[in-house]
């Protein structure tokens, strides 16, 4: 049986139409690398209308030996965010974390560097951050929080998919949230997609343009 979405092109073609409607002009659309960059690259060419594309990274923070738990998340600029619950249930403080976040930091800053970034580009945009799916929103959350500091006109989110409990811990992170679906059986990001093969820089880089 074929699924919502083929790939993450056609995913990206599937947002257009609901971010038409909010009459964006000029948006900058930020796709969250890696999967988020192809689905903002899709989104924007059918959007049209001087929309634009460059990419952020977050990264999420997990415990030094259990890489599987995500505790919380960090981008290249602005502070860790925390999945509370998780923290408390792993015994940890944000302290006990701190090589951890300085890692993925340098990690997120080693990515743009490599993508291109230009984060000087959101001052006084139209912004939308695009993830190819939404689980836990740690990661969308840091990046949503950097992405605000930098002053963007408007800051909007828009997805092809997400769990309904990652939207209510993202409420009031942004103007406005687009989702294409909001499955409540979610069980993985995968589900909507015929094709949803692991990305590299180089598949990032090429999607660009860079």
């Amino acid at each position: 049986m074929s699924r919502p979405f083929a790939d993450r092109t056609d995913a990206g073609r599937a947002l257009a139409a609901p971010l038409a409607e909010l009459g964006l002009r000029r948006p900058l659309l930020v796709g969250l690398a890696r999967g988020g960059v192809p689905v903002a690259a899709a989104a924007a060419t059918a959007l049209g209308g001087g929309a634009e594309v460059d990419v952020g990274v977050a990264r999420k923070i997990t415990a030094p030996e259990r890489p599987e738990a995500g505790l919380g998340a960090v981008a290249a600029e602005g502070e860790p965010v925390w999945f509370d619950r998780a923290l408390q249930h792993a015994g940890l403080t944000p302290d006990d974390l701190a090589d951890v976040v300085a890692a993925e930091r340098a990690e997120a800053e080693r990515r743009e560097a490599a993508y291109g970034t230009r984060r000087e580009r959101v001052a006084g945009r139209e912004v939308v951050l695009v993830d190819d799916g939404i689980a836990t929103g740690m990661t969308v959350r840091a990046a949503l929080r950097a992405l605000a500091a930098a002053g963007p006109a408007r800051l909007v989110l828009a997805t092809p998919v997400a769990a309904p409990s990652a939207l209510e811990r993202l409420a009031g992170e942004c103007e406005r949230v687009v989702a294409a679906l909001v499955p409540p059986d979610f069980r993985a990001v995968s589900q909507v997609y015929d094709d949803f093969a692991q990305l590299t820089d180089d598949d990032v880089r090429r999607v660009l343009g860079r």
